[in-house]
């Protein structure tokens, strides 16, 4: 049995009837191939491939114009290829040495070593200023130099701090995108795996009902033999 769209001897067991398929991949098949009726036959893959092609138009259907997270999933259903990956180390190989820097700045001053070790500089120079040095302060009370320092230091840290922040956002929007697309993949996909069981089914009882009529005739000829006995 061959193809009506190839052409090519199709695989036993693979064999569709186009009139067991859903009208809409009747008509898209139809659509390219005007002389394609209910009597001809198309191989799985083939059938699989215009599944693919149909739900692609569907997205574009409901969306008017794709963007371009439903083209990389549609370019993924097309080739059977994975969405999933690291967003951590994608986002790791785009990042600038000031952007990474920026990143490990910002985890250490929102640690508790940050805050142990601030305190501690803090006491160590009041305590120098205070006791030590009492006679020879180089910033005596109220401490105007440590002051300087601490707002310079918050000056700094503050928009280290934020762009942290926006690379993370960076990181949160990515995540949502792929999640996005991997979600939408899997919804298409189980949709596809639902035309599969389908012709499964199909399939499987027209193979059935072969198997009865075999059934049917082993018992039939039984019933003549017996028949033919009695006689």
């Amino acid at each position: 049995m061959k193809s009506f769209i190839s052409n090519v001897e199709i695989k036993n067991g693979e064999e569709v009837k186009a009139h067991y398929l859903r009208e809409s991949i009747f008509n898209l098949i139809k659509s390219e191939h005007p002389g394609f009726n209910e009597d001809c036959y198309i191989s799985l893959d083939e059938l699989n491939r215009y599944r693919r092609q149909y739900l692609s138009s569907l997205i574009t259907q409901e969306n008017g114009e794709i963007d371009a997270l439903d083209r990389d999933v549609m370019d993924a259903i097309k080739n059977n290829s994975v969405l999933s990956e690291n967003i951590e180390e994608a986002i790791g190989v785009k990042q600038t040495t000031g952007q990474k820097l920026a990143d490990k700045i910002a985890s250490f001053g929102g640690s508790w070593t940050f805050i142990i070790i601030f305190f501690v500089f803090i006491l160590i120079w009041m305590g120098i200023n205070v006791w030590l040095l009492a006679k020879r302060t180089f910033d005596p009370f109220p401490f105007i130099l440590l002051n300087l320092i601490l707002s310079c230091l918050a000056a700094i840290q503050a928009p280290i701090i934020m762009m942290s922040q926006n690379r993370k956002e960076e990181k949160d929007r990515l995540r949502s995108e792929n999640d996005y697309k991997i979600n939408l993949k899997a919804e298409l996909e189980i949709k596809l795996l639902g035309e599969k069981i389908d012709h499964m089914i199909v399939h499987q009882n027209k193979k059935l009902l072969e198997i009865q009529e075999i059934q049917t005739d082993y018992l039939q000829d039984l019933m003549n033999e017996i028949k033919a006995k009695e006689k």
